[in-house]
């Protein structure tokens, strides 16, 4: 598929900042910039971080087209200097990032560019774009997965999608986080994950009777026949046609692989258990029994607890929008600049007002702390790239705000893991992105290693992430050399 240009998908000040770096050439020193998120999104205890394969895409494509120049020239804002610049510009920096599919906490640096600041600067917007979108659908997809306890969950909501774009790349964040399937086609083709669908009422409603409807198209797909049955009257009418189909297609010795029916309206506890029962005294025991109509997380939950019949759930709005979180919140925020004499990189410090908006300074990186004897996570530990830690050591964490709340690992209890890789190097991808169903996979071995009370989709217990003592005592250094003045009346 060819790779759309996506170079001016930015936001118009990135632009006349890179030209006022441009402007003085001194300026364009190598940088960090961290991109992290502050919330997890959804009340949920973690997030799943998606979207770094449209990222590399994004990034080996970056470049103004003669088109892109006309147009910024265009605007009048920008000299002819620094438009001849662009007509020549190729990303040359660093990029360091967390593989998609892991579990992440807030304030890690999911992204981590190192580059000269003008094309630094470039690549925030898209950057932030991408991976936010992503991972608010795959961290979505996490908490309806989880709530229909094993049973299938299908991704269908192009349609209530918002553009073409929320809708393919939404369903790429839902595969990785556990979906079984996807309606969206192009999906299907672009990503090499499964397609599923059954038909809409309009099939049964074209039909002079629902039972034609039900023989033909059992006809057509007899090896995965799933039959929507509420187009009229669900108990009196759509499921025992729907069992005289099945009947049918056993008496004619047609294998019953994967059939069973779907319901998209109704009350779906009742309406299913009662279905069941009818299903199972005709001898169809093991029909799936699908439901779809404005699912979330929550009503799949209380179904279940209502003793719902339904083994195979179908959603869409509320998973593709993210309705009640339509925002992921990831920010960009510059950590570091390199002196030119040494090479060496200073720290800086964005301050606020608002304590969680003070930014973590520096080169860095992050550690994942495993418990030996369970294979659970300990904590994360954000720490400074030239730091060295031995496992056969103890390791004392704190929480950086209230530092007395310790915890001390004994030597060889733990191990450690670091969380971002390089993606790119010197401008060129040195990082072979995995298919998206290998991200389902690592995905699911990525969850298996949280505990189940930090799982749960209300009041889930905190991972903690803990700051090295060497990057704590580093801000609070950086805190402490900025002199702050209160009016008081």
């Amino acid at each position: 598929m060819t790779q759309r240009n996506l170079t001016l998908l930015t936001d118009f000040y990135e632009l006349t900042m890179m030209q006022g770096y441009f402007k003085e050439r001194d300026a364009n020193e190598t940088v960090i910039f961290d991109m992290f998120y502050r919330t997890n999104p959804f009340g949920n205890g973690f997030a799943i971080c998606a979207g770094l394969e449209q990222v590399i895409e994004y990034i080996n494509n970056l470049h103004f087209s003669q088109e892109d120049v006309d147009y910024l020239r265009s605007t009048g804002m920008f000299d002819e200097d620094f438009l001849g610049y662009l007509r020549h510009f190729r990303f040359s920096g660093d990029i360091y990032a967390i593989p998609e599919g892991t579990v992440v906490f807030p304030r890690e640096p999911l992204v981590k560019v190192e580059a000269p600041i003008m094309e630094a600067q470039l690549v925030e917007t898209a950057l932030l774009n991408i991976i936010n979108h992503q991972s608010l659908i795959a961290t979505k997809t996490y908490r309806v997965v989880h709530a229909a306890q094993g049973d299938g969950v299908m991704e269908f909501g192009l349609r209530r999608a918002q553009g073409p774009d929320a809708g393919i790349y939404g369903a790429r964040a839902a595969m990785i986080a556990g979906c079984v399937g996807t309606s969206n086609v192009l999906a299907g083709q672009m990503f090499d994950v499964p397609v599923k669908g059954t038909h809409a009422h309009s099939w049964i409603m074209s039909f002079p009777d629902e039972l034609t409807a039900f023989r033909t198209y059992a006809k057509m797909y007899p090896s995965a026949c799933i039959l929507l049955v509420d187009t009229y009257d669900t108990l009196n009418s759509g499921v025992p046609h729907a069992i005289q189909v099945f009947q049918e297609m056993r008496g004619e010795g047609i294998p019953l692989t994967f059939y069973g029916i779907r319901l998209d309206s109704g009350d779906l506890a009742y309406l299913s258990k009662e279905a069941k029962k009818m299903l199972t005294e005709a001898g169809f025991p093991d029909a799936v029994i699908s439901a779809s109509n404005d699912l979330d997380e929550e009503l799949i939950d209380s179904l279940k607890l209502q003793g719902a019949a339904i083994n195979s759930w179908g959603v869409g709005t509320h998973l593709i929008t993210a309705r009640d979180c339509p925002s992921f919140g990831g920010v960009y925020k510059l950590a570091a600049i390199q002196d030119k004499a040494t090479g060496k990189f200073t720290p800086k410090i964005k301050l606020s007002e608002n304590a969680e908006k003070i930014t973590n300074p520096g080169n860095k990186t992050i550690r994942r702390i495993y418990s030996k004897k369970t294979g659970k996570i300990v904590a994360d530990l954000i720490c400074l790239t030239d730091e060295c830690f031995d496992e056969s050591r103890s390791l004392l964490l704190f929480d950086p705000i209230q530092t007395w709340k310790k915890t001390h690992l004994a030597p060889k209890s733990y191990t450690m893991r670091e969380l971002l890789v390089p993606v790119f190097k010197k401008g060129a991808c040195v990082y072979h992105s995995p298919k998206v169903m290998e991200i389902q996979a690592y995905c699911k071995k990525e969850l298996s290693t949280l505990w189940e009370e930090s799982r749960r989709l209300v009041n889930p217990h905190k991972v903690h992430v803990d700051l090295s003592n060497e990057l704590w005592h580093m801000k609070n250094q950086l805190l402490d050399s900025y002199h702050f003045s209160t009016d008081t009346e």
